[in-house]
């Protein structure tokens, strides 16, 4: 088991505060959970891309860092309605 293994598997672990973040905190709390779990998941495939030496995964860990990014700002701004 190499270091970006261990690596990936710790960053999983962080997602369960961003899971429960989103589920019970206030709109804005949300919002920011949201934007931090996608950010973990394209830290966790990248990790996982380097670990087992699979660039399919490298990639769409760089597609889901940018689309990640652009889908809670795309939410921020249909949050501000009711915000």
């Amino acid at each position: 088991m190499t270091a970006f293994l261990v690596a990936a598997l710790v960053l999983m672990g962080a997602l369960g505060p961003c899971a429960w973040v989103c589920w019970r905190g206030s709109p804005e709390d949300r919002l920011v959970a949201l934007g931090m779990a996608g950010t973990v998941q394209a830290l966790v495939l990248l990790s996982l891309a380097v670990g087992f030496a699979e660039p399919a995964l490298a990639s769409l860990g760089a597609v889901l860092a940018v689309m990640s990014s652009a889908g809670t700002l795309l939410f921020a701004r249909f949050l501000e309605r009711w915000v």
